[in-house]
């Protein structure tokens, strides 16, 4: 076994070869526009009328070996500023759309919507993605590692979306200092994807296969461009904020607290390809609040970067690692902290190379013994082959000018902790084969053994086959205190199996099993963890699915652990824990106004105890300004005393309104019966301009025993983009 796992990730440079580009044979010519475009949805300018067309699109789902049914034209041209689009999207039935509302980065596969894939360096690795649904909410995100989409990733560009009784027309202009390229290049990667509900048809101009998404850019067609796109010139934003707010701790009876802060940040280009971005006195403060869950588990939940000074290029810092070993993770930064200034230079350097450099500087809190600390992150990265790449990530947390109080009540930081890490990134030029190999060690202060990480998968995805197999080795003493590492003196192996029956006709499209084993071993290769699940899927025609699972646990506990995560007794470490379970999920069809999901659980638990977790969620839309949603979460744990019978109801009713697609209110409430509160939070956003916002948040907590408040906090922020 150690042989193998010695060896575990040269196997993943066997795999990757150099090739053409598969879809390099549907090509789109761009020429400049002959007359003015006015982004109006309509479609009727002079200058559409000389432009190549994209048509003849292919199925991606259900399947893919036909053209698609539902019929997309479309066109595009630029000018001096801009890049233009115009999709024609024929309906199949002269009816209504199917979408979700209109709120931007809507659910792709709950819209009827149009959305294209931009790979300016055509490396079918990094790129853009724009659209909208079919009522016009708009979408735009950045992609990564080849068909990855970061959705919170935004910029300023215009659309217009107009139904007619035999298709919807979606136009719209994105400015080419909203994307990154590189000057001189005439060839970009480019597709086109169509989900229609009515039909359940996903579609694509270039063919992808069904196991990918249709943004993934290995299939990318050629967007070829009659000369090379004009230079950007001068490219430099300044996003001012101001916010005012108040809140209150009822609970503790202090007295109400004011905010009144201004700050901002600056994104300057330093060329086409490499942006700096600056901030000062950043407002990082919640404007869309985590959800809660219900907590039973015994390691750190994860929740992802929201705050938009980090997004840009944000997986050339945040995606090395895996998901539960990542060496740098953002939200670490500024937690609980003011944080002052801050710099992020990132892009490319050629379509080879791209770079990293991070530093932020954040205040000291006296009260709670915080000193001032400086975040230095460094990442570079190198295309290898035809889609693989290899990077190191350095990253250095400090304290500065720190010396701990006597109070044994206030923790005491760290004078520094450090990462380094090298990582090898696998992708097949198809994206079937796929795989990371990586080595990471920590340094901190008196520390010096046990302190590297190693970790390595590889992954074949057909359209029948899904395999993997993952193995992590993560020393005791490994340290990532900028990173999310939740589990550390550890070795884990995790294959995984399934496969795919697809159904020529008839209401099932495809069915197959599932399965999957992921065992935990200590640092003398005992088991202290594993589950093994065993599995079917359904998924129907009308793209509703049924999944069955069958599991068995094994736990070794390595410290004492509360079952309820309540504050009661703990279960003593070293005690062992065996249980089996079962599980059926089901998720209904998309294209109903009713939607639901629901999933049961039923088994074993710790300490011969049982468990039952019953979750859904609810949904009715008034299309396209309303929905009203129900999630429930409700665990039922039977456990011998001390904890006895335990349940945890998570309740949270939803409201979203969406009066147009640049004006939105949400207002949601949850009762946590495992945190005995009730939280009530509601937003309303206007975009008034692109990527410029005006926010008014509300929160309220209550105890649940009388209503009493036990906090409240209202926030109104105010920015502005301006583009020099």
């Amino acid at each position: 076994m150690a042989r193998f796992l010695r060896f575990f990730p040269l196997l993943l440079l066997c795999v990757s070869v150099s090739a053409q580009k598969i879809n390099d044979k549907y090509q789109l010519q761009i020429q400049k526009a002959t007359g003015p475009i006015k982004i109006d949805g309509v479609g009727d300018d002079a200058a559409w009328g000389k432009t190549d067309v994209a048509k003849d699109f292919f199925m991606i789902l259900p399947m893919d070996t036909s053209l698609a049914n539902v019929k997309t034209e479309v066109r595009m041209t630029y000018d001096d500023k801009a890049i233009y689009m115009l999709a024609i999207c024929y309906k199949a039935f002269p009816d209504d759309y199917v979408v979700e509302s209109l709120r931007r980065d809507f659910n792709f596969g709950k819209n009827d919507n149009f959305i294209f894939c931009l790979d300016p360096f055509n490396d079918r690795t990094n790129g853009f993605s724009f659209g909208a649904n079919a009522a016009g909410a708009q979408w735009d995100g950045f992609i990564y590692e080849g068909g990855k989409m970061d959705l919170s990733w935004e910029n300023k560009w215009v659309s217009e979306v107009k139904n007619y009784p035999d298709k919807w027309v979606f136009e719209a202009a994105i400015p080419f200092k909203s994307i990154r390229f590189k000057k001189g290049i005439t060839k970009w990667g480019i597709n086109f994807s169509r989900n229609d509900l009515k039909t359940f048809e996903k579609s694509a101009w270039a063919p992808v296969p069904r196991q990918f998404p249709s943004v993934s850019l290995a299939y990318t067609g050629d967007l070829v461009w009659d000369q090379a796109p004009p230079e950007t010139g001068s490219n430099i934003s300044i996003i001012p904020y101001a916010l005012g707010g108040a809140s209150r701790d009822y609970e503790n009876k202090t007295p109400t607290e004011y905010r009144t802060e201004i700050g901002g940040d600056a994104k300057i280009s330093v060329t086409s390809a490499m942006n700096l971005d600056l901030t000062v006195n950043p407002d990082f403060s919640q404007v869309e609040v985590d959800r809660q869950v219900t907590n039973l588990e015994r390691y750190e939940l994860f929740f992802p970067e929201r705050r938009q000074f980090f997004l840009e290029n944000s997986d050339i810092f945040g995606s090395f690692g895996y998901a539960d070993i990542r060496p740098f993770f953002s939200r670490r930064i500024g937690l609980n902290v003011p944080i002052q200034y801050g710099a992020r230079l990132s892009g490319r350097i050629n379509k080879d190379w791209r770079m990293g450099v991070m530093d932020m500087q954040t205040k000291s809190v006296s009260e709670s013994d915080m000193p001032a600390q400086n975040f230095a992150v460094v990442s570079l990265q190198r295309k290898v082959q035809s889609r693989s790449s290899i990077g190191v990530l350095f990253v250095n947390k400090q304290s500065l000018n720190y010396t701990p109080d006597k109070d044994s009540l206030t923790p005491v930081a760290s004078d520094y902790n450090r990462n380094l890490g090298f990582e090898y990134n696998l992708a097949s030029p198809g994206n079937y084969w796929t795989g990371k190999a990586m080595v990471l060690k920590s340094f901190s202060p008196g520390t010096t053994s046990d302190t590297y990480t190693h970790a390595a998968n590889l992954n074949y995805t057909s359209r029948h086959w899904a395999l993997g197999a993952q193995y992590q080795f993560v020393g005791k003493n490994f340290n990532a205190e900028v990173g999310y590492v939740p589990r550390t003196g550890y070795l884990k192996l995790n294959p995984v199996i399934n496969y795919l029956f697809f159904a020529p006709t008839g209401k099932i499209l495809s069915h197959g099993p599932i399965f999957s084993a992921t065992n935990y071993y200590d640092e003398s290769f005992k088991p202290t963890d594993y589950e093994t699940l065993l599995g079917y899927r359904i998924s129907f025609r009308n793209q509703s699915t049924l999944t069955g699972v069958l599991a068995k646990d094994y736990v070794k506990l390595l410290k004492p652990y509360d079952p309820t995560n309540s504050g009661m007794d703990s279960l003593p470490a070293g005690s062992e824990h065996w249980w089996n379970s079962a599980s059926l999920e089901y998720i209904s069809r998309q294209k109903s106004l009713f939607t639901f999901s629901a999933f049961v659980r039923y088994g074993g638990y710790y300490a011969n105890g049982e468990r039952l977790q019953v979750t859904n969620e609810l949904s009715y839309r008034f299309q396209p300004y309303v929905i009203i949603a129900l999630s429930t979460s409700y665990n039922n744990i039977s456990l011998p005393q001390p904890w006895g019978i335990k349940s945890y109801w998570l309740v949270g009713p939803r409201l979203d309104v969406t009066f147009t697609n640049k004006l939105y209110f949400t207002a949601f409430s949850q009762y946590n019966e495992q945190t005995h509160n009730i939280n009530l939070n509601t937003r309303l956003q206007w975009r008034y301009k692109p990527a410029s916002d005006f926010y008014i948040v509300y929160t309220d907590n209550y105890l649940p025993e009388n209503f009493s408040v036990r906090n409240r906090a209202l926030v109104l922020k105010f920015t502005y983009w301006f583009s020099l």
